[in-house]
């Protein structure tokens, strides 16, 4: 009868026999080192991880026993370790063909993480995960590129009343909706600053840009929306390429394409209780035409760029103004007749000068929000799917761009037979000298 025996990776055990034996025969002494201790007992050492045979031999070479030896990794040390460090945590622990197989549910990614190193701890290489993660783990970024005038917290309908003489300004709302701003500083508030303030005292992001947007102070470059599993990366570009120059070789000029416009890359990590770890690097840049350099009879345009990279932790659904970027621009001109504007002192009645400062500041708003793909066999409509183009009837006659598909109608009409029908009743004087009576009205309704 052949019987089977576990041990673990360099942890020992003991065999111990009914009957004398003379003899002990291992298949591969390099999984498992068998010692004698007496003529009925039997030390076994665990080496390395495999499976071998141990075959106990008696007088006249009779075979007492045949014992099937498994050295596989400590199962018992890994899933008391992994309980200790996370006890939130149900992971299950087991053994298979040399390979230590992590399942079971965890809270969040971090904590999955976590079971996996500790158990590479015990067996390198040699772990399968099959943990599933409870909570949702695709997550969509809202991302709004906002460019406004430095001053757009005044054209929002802000003031700013004099709190004190440190130079520390009050900042009180007058328009639908606001919040208090609390106290800024006595020079020119950054937008960035009054966003974020906004924000964080409830104020909805899409009314502070609604609002700058119909007093044309702001403009969006941007709203793009990305979705990305828990510890990938999505990445994302509304612009262009134009070439660029970079070196010759063998008389060959070498021609590179450098990306321009509005660019985002982020990476969610989901962490517990709904909270998301987001790296986020946007980039807003474009070409420069008053900066460029020429080469052979080329000319380079460059590029303004504004970077930013950054590390956020938001719940489902709030929203941070991570960055605002300040740009300023200055310009001066001269506006003179010709050559009558060059005349030493006339000429300073026939020119007139100019000078132009704008600043500009970039302002961006994330938003994460956990989502999930729609149930098996649902299918997601848009508003293309209900309507259809009209007919000739329909466009010259009625004066209708569009009609509704028959499966659309068929769904109201059998919507209006389920309106409610029945009779109304109408008490009169309720409660006074008439209670009582009541009379019909109409029939069916």
């Amino acid at each position: 009868k052949v019987q089977r025996m576990r041990i673990p990776v360099d942890k020992s055990d003991t065999i111990r026999l009914e009957r004398p034996f003379t003899e002990a025969l291992v298949g591969d002494s390099e999984i498992a080192d068998v010692i004698p201790l007496t003529n009925q007992s039997l030390y076994v050492l665990g080496k390395k991880v495999g499976a071998t045979r141990l075959t106990i031999l008696g007088e006249s070479k009779t075979v007492l026993g045949i014992i099937e030896i498994e050295i596989s990794y400590d199962v018992a040390g890994i899933k008391a370790q992994i309980h200790e460090a996370l006890p939130q945590a149900r992971v299950k622990v087991s053994s298979m063909n040399g390979r230590i197989v992590l399942s079971g549910r965890v809270p969040d990614a971090p904590t999955l993480e976590r079971a996996v190193t500790i158990a590479e701890q015990f067996a390198p290489k040699a772990v399968v995960n099959s943990i599933s993660v409870s909570s949702s783990q695709q997550v969509m970024l809202e991302v709004r590129f906002i460019e406004t005038t430095r001053n757009a917290a005044r054209d929002l309908g802000i003031n700013f009343d004099v709190l004190s003489t440190k130079g520390r300004f009050s900042a009180q709302t007058n328009f639908p909706g606001a919040v208090g701003l609390g106290a800024f500083p006595a020079n020119r508030t950054p937008f960035g600053t009054m966003v974020a303030r906004l924000l964080s005292n409830g104020a909805s992001a899409d009314m502070i840009v609604q609002a700058l947007e119909e007093r044309g102070v702001a403009r969006r470059l941007a709203e793009p929306n990305l979705i990305a599993l828990s510890g990938d990366t999505a990445s994302f570009l509304a612009g262009g390429e134009f070439p660029f120059p970079v070196g010759r070789d063998n008389d060959q000029i070498t021609i590179e394409f450098k990306k321009f416009g509005v660019g985002l890359a982020f990476t969610p990590t989901v962490l517990a209780n709904g909270l998301i770890n987001l790296k986020i690097e946007p980039e807003v840049s474009e070409i420069d035409p008053n900066n460029t350099l020429r080469v052979n009879d080329t000319e380079i345009p460059s590029l303004i760029t504004r970077r930013t990279k950054t590390t956020v932790e938001l719940r489902d659904g709030q929203s941070f103004a991570i960055a605002g970027l300040l740009q300023s621009t200055n310009s001066k001109g001269i506006r003179q007749l010709p050559w009558i504007g060059q005349v030493p002192v006339l000429g300073a009645l026939m020119r007139s000068a100019s000078f132009e400062k704008n600043e500009t500041e970039l302002v961006i708003i994330v938003t994460p929000r956990l989502v999930r793909p729609a149930a098996p066999g649902q299918k997601l409509l848009t508003p293309f799917d209900k309507s259809v183009a009209s007919n000739d009837v329909d466009f010259f006659v009625r004066g209708k761009m569009e009609g509704w598909k028959t499966s659309v109608r068929r769904e109201k009409r059998r919507r209006a037979d389920k309106a409610f029908r029945g009779y109304m009743l109408d008490i009169a004087d309720v409660g006074g000298a008439n209670a009582g009576d009541a009379s019909f009205e109409g029939g069916w309704k």
